[in-house]
This record gives structure tokens, sequence and C-alpha cells, in this order.
């Protein structure tokens, strides 16, 4: 009995000791093992140039793609039938890459997942492809990108009902930084592209501004005909939805500069500079937009504030008023994605502006940069001096 009884007592220990040890339990590398990456690779799906940006489409909807079983944060390797190959892509729902980054991403309202290089060069002309030729699509690891992922995933809402005031909506803001006069620059989303219900909102406030001059940085002439001819197909009448806005087009004050996130690109550059100049020629009150008045917008407002003597500090203050419109995130509510928005973010917007890493943007006098890059950009030395005369004295 003694004998039983100690074997048992013996028994106890050495489980108390294995589960003290961890012994007996899955380690996490074994957890990993347990949850090892599928397979999963998708074949012979088309791909389509896009247009804007020179992007690949891959013809699969977000939801397909997703449906088979990929998730963002994954890893993956895209293979075309040309036989170019781009490995261990990170797949985001947004463009969390830095500047030059290329990813597979799923932006929210593209009609396909897409291939691309992050405020960089058009991809499909690197890649070499034309029409017919297909992409592969293969999960490499799952999750190895999870943590920019979570970090950066925000979205924003097309509902005014969830925004303050129609300013905050529209993204709408008179830039009053640097010696920039009050009522000469403004910024917002889109008022004549409607794919996020803001334009209408945008045109009754740049009415109530008084705005002359508009530079689109997202369309061309003909898209802007478009969105006229299409408002005018869905309504039945010849009213266009943003008839302040339409009344500046007609009289030749919207000035059409598409241009592409890569801002020292020749072709880019040269689109900006052209733009300037021509905005310069014309009255302000000016308006600077895109599609969201974030990220192009972001970056001109960055470039003309510079130039009539904005700091870093004030820089970036107006630069993040757009991710508390959208999200919310302000410095004191959410220091930790404001931090990663600002480092991933502005701090390379400056750095493509200044065009050497080597040069510390809280010392360097960033007027001059600004001026070099309007240089760089074909603006001519009289008319950025006249550029700085109508943004401060008008």
């Amino acid at each position: 009995m003694k004998r039983n009884k100690a074997k048992r007592i013996l028994a106890i220990l050495l489980v108390a000791i294995m589960l003290f040890t961890g012994c007996g339990e899955n380690t996490s590398d074994e957890k990993q093992t347990s949850e090892s990456t599928p397979e999963i690779t998708v074949s012979n799906r088309k791909v389509i140039r896009e247009e804007e940006f020179g992007g690949i489409y891959i013809d699969l909807t977000i939801d397909e793609f997703n449906a088979l079983g990929f998730e963002y944060g994954d890893c993956v390797n895209v293979t075309f039938s040309n036989g170019y190959k781009l490995d261990n892509l990170p797949y985001y729902n947004g463009f969390y890459t830095k500047p030059g980054g290329t990813l597979l991403v799923a932006y929210p309202g593209f009609p396909h997942i897409e291939v691309a290089i992050n405020m960089g060069e058009a991809i499909w002309d690197k890649v070499g492809l034309k029409e017919g030729d297909t992409a592969e699509i293969k999960l490499e690891k799952r999750g190895e990108y999870l943590d920019v992922q979570n970090a950066r995933n925000i979205q924003y809402k097309d509902d005014r009902l969830a925004y303050s005031t129609d300013e905050v909506f529209a993204n709408f803001r008179n830039v009053k930084v640097g010696s920039i006069k009050k009522g000469v620059l403004y910024r917002s989303a889109s008022p004549c592209d409607n794919r996020h219900n803001r334009a209408g909102y945008v045109d009754k406030l740049i009415e109530k501004a008084g705005v002359k001059t508009i530079l689109n940085l997202a369309d061309l002439d003909e898209t802007i005909r478009g969105y006229i001819k299409d408002c005018e197909k869905e309504t039945g009448s010849s009213d266009f939805y943003s008839p302040y806005f339409l009344t500046i087009y007609n009289s030749g004050g919207v000035i059409p500069s598409r241009i592409a996130p890569y801002y020292r690109s020749e072709d880019v550059s040269g689109k900006i500079g052209k733009g300037v100049e021509d905005m310069v020629k014309r009255e302000p009150p000016y308006l600077v937009h895109c599609t969201e008045g974030k990220d192009r917008t972001g970056y001109m407002c960055i470039v003309l504030e510079a130039l009539c003597g904005a700091s870093l500090d004030e820089l970036r203050d107006d630069y993040m008023i757009t991710y508390d419109n959208y999200y919310g995130i302000t410095e004191k509510n959410d220091p930790d994605k404001y931090n990663i928005l600002v480092s991933g973010l502005f701090d390379p917007l400056i750095e493509i502006m200044i065009g050497d890493e080597s040069i510390d943007p809280k010392t360097a006098d960033l007027s001059q940069y600004a001026e070099k890059y309007l240089a760089f950009c074909g603006v001519k030395k009289d008319l950025i001096e006249k550029l700085k005369e109508r943004l401060t004295k008008a």
C-alpha cells in the first residue's frame, strides 16, 4: 500500500513539473506549425491596365479574391505570363508601403485587386505587360505583414450624417499657414467626382468662399466632361449637380492636371509645373483638390505652404487635419496611429520635396527647397515669385 501511494505521489509530481515547464503543451512554434500557411493559388487571371496611375488590375473583385482564402496582411507572390515575377508582396486594403514599395492592394471602391507601386512609376510599363497577358497569385506566408495592416487599416464613411459639419465631410478648409493670406487658398475633396458623395457639398463651400480658379489634380478634361454627361443622363436635365463648379469650368477656370503620385518623375513634375503656371495666371481664391483631397492635394499644399514660409510643424499639422476629418485620428486621441501616419505618409513627402535624404527637414530652409522643386517642375522664376505674391498679398 505504501509503495502504491508513493508511486501516485511521484506521478503527480511529474505531471506538475511538466505543466510548470511547459512540457506537453503546444509551444508557439508548434502552434505556428498547426496554423501553417495554406496552399492557395489562383492562375490564368486576365490583367488590365489601370489607366490613371499605370497599375495592374487583376481580373478579380476584392470580394472574389478574399473568398479564395487570401487575407489582408498576407505575403504573396505574383507571376505574369510574360515571365516577370514579383515575390513577397504585402497584400493590403490600402497603400501602406513606403513610397516606391510594390504591393497587392484591395483599395475600397476599386473594381479589381491591383498590383501597384506606391507613389512610384507605372508598374504596367515596368513589367512590360500587354493586352491578353495573365497573372498567377500564390499565397507565400499567412499574416507576414499583419502588423502594418492593422496599424494602417483606417476607413472613412461616405455618409454625411457620420460627420459633424459639411466642411469636415468635404475635407474642406482654408489654408492659412506660413504667410498665406486668409481667403486665398483652399483645399478639399473633389467638387466634380461624386463617387464619395462629397461633390455637392464641396460645390456649395467653394461658392461661399468665392473660389475663382481650381487646380484639379485628379482628372483630365475629358473625365470632367464625362462627369457632367453622366449627371445629365441620371437627372434628365442639363443642370450639373455642382452648378458653381460648372460655372468656373465653363469660364476656363478649372485646370485639369491629373497626376500620379510619383512627384519627381519627368511626366508628373512637368504636369505639376504646367498646372501651377496656369493657376498663377488666373485670379485667386484658389482651390486645390484631387479625389479625396488627401494624397495629391496634400503634397501640392505642402509645396505651396512651404514656399510661403510655413514651418515643418505647420506643414504637418495642416496635412494631418485630413486624418482628423476622415478618420478622427489626432495626436491627442490616438498618438500611436498618428505617429505611424506621420512617419509613413507625411515625412516621405517632405523628403520628396527636398529631393535629398541627407538633408534634415527640421533645420532646412523649406521655402528654398519648395522653390527649387517648382523650378525642377519647370516653373519659371518670375512665375514662382508671382505665385508667392498671389498667395501672400492677394
